[in-house]
């Protein structure tokens, strides 16, 4: 999977903007096998039942989610009831999200979402917003998923505040609701976002997403044109502000991380280290990220991307 397409979302005045329009993404359609938003080993860390469900999670990769859907139907159907079945339902969810499967997935989820359990409603936050974003979803629905999605999240942090994935969807649920509540509602929503986002690195220093999605924070503020900081004052005495140094620091750590987990960071730094003229740097990550692996429709448009960027370099020598 890949959060896709929808990145920078403050201002809407700023779209069409070299960088992007929208402060977070979220394309379900794009899944791949990296990005933001994408389920790895880092997201469950700290879990009690991350072991088992990883165990699980290969016996599902191994037989195929219809055949462990027959042996293990009956502690499905009553999962909310005891420890096991919560564990074998967020087995077979992770499968379904690796696997693309959004709309099974939510189908599955929505069985459980007056749970009490905080794995399974961060899980049914990301996937209401994945369907919202599916390209057949009316606007009418997507914005009840959004919103849906919110409320979700809301509820995981409120069963577990100490979840870095509940804070890193709560904020990207937040970006999204921003689209439907107004500027003042975004600038002020950025601060919560970017508190949530610092939440979850404080919780999982090894999670690559979290810190990548901070350092988008930081170059969408960074990058913001001066009517933009202007009308940000009017509003706010202190409105969010970065640097393209900070933004560096949170791409280059991402990278640190987990090397070359997605497409995007790598053209961030290409783009970031531009902002900072550095052309050599900037080149350097520039073609690391037209020769990643295509294994999404965003990490092609990446592709292209960096590549026209390298093009104007020696166009310009």
């Amino acid at each position: 999977m890949a959060l896709a397409a929808r990145l920078w979302r403050f201002f809407p005045s700023g779209r069409g903007t070299a960088v992007g329009t929208r402060f977070l993404t979220g394309a379900a359609g794009s899944r791949g096998t990296c990005g933001p938003g994408r389920l790895g080993g880092s997201e469950v860390m700290g879990n009690p039942g991350a072991f088992k469900r990883s165990l699980i999670f290969s016996a599902l990769s191994y037989l195929g989610f219809e055949t462990y859907q027959v042996i293990s139907r009956t502690a499905v159907v009553h999962a909310t009831a005891k420890v096991l079945g919560v564990e074998e339902v967020l087995a077979q969810a992770d499968y379904l999200y690796e696997s693309g499967e959004t709309e099974k997935l939510y189908q599955l989820l929505t069985q459980y979402k007056d749970s009490e359990d905080a794995e399974l409603l961060w899980r049914l936050a990301r996937v209401s917003r994945d369907v919202a974003q599916l390209s057949r979803t009316s606007e009418a629905e997507r914005k009840l998923l959004v919103y849906e999605a919110l409320e979700y999240a809301k509820r995981a942090l409120e069963k577990n505040e100490a979840s870095f994935a509940a804070h890193k969807w709560y904020a990207i649920c937040i970006s999204d609701v921003g689209d439907y509540e107004g500027i003042k509602a975004k600038i002020a929503n950025a601060y919560v976002i970017k508190e949530h986002f610092e939440k979850a690195i404080e919780l999982n220093p090894k999670d690559a997403t979290s810190i990548h999605l901070m350092g988008i924070w930081c170059y969408t503020f960074a990058e913001m044109p001066w009517y933009q900081r202007r009308i940000a004052r009017m509003l706010f005495a202190a409105p969010p502000s970065s640097t393209y140094e900070e933004a560096l620091g949170y791409f280059q750590r991402a990278e640190q991380v987990d090397p070359n987990f997605y497409s995007k960071n790598l053209l961030l730094l290409g783009k970031t280290y531009l902002k900072l003229h550095n052309r050599k740097l900037a080149a350097f990550w520039l073609v690391k990220a037209r020769d990643y692996p295509a294994h999404t429709e965003e990490d092609r448009q990446i592709q292209m991307e960096a590549a026209q960027l390298l093009t104007s370099f020696s166009d310009k020598n």
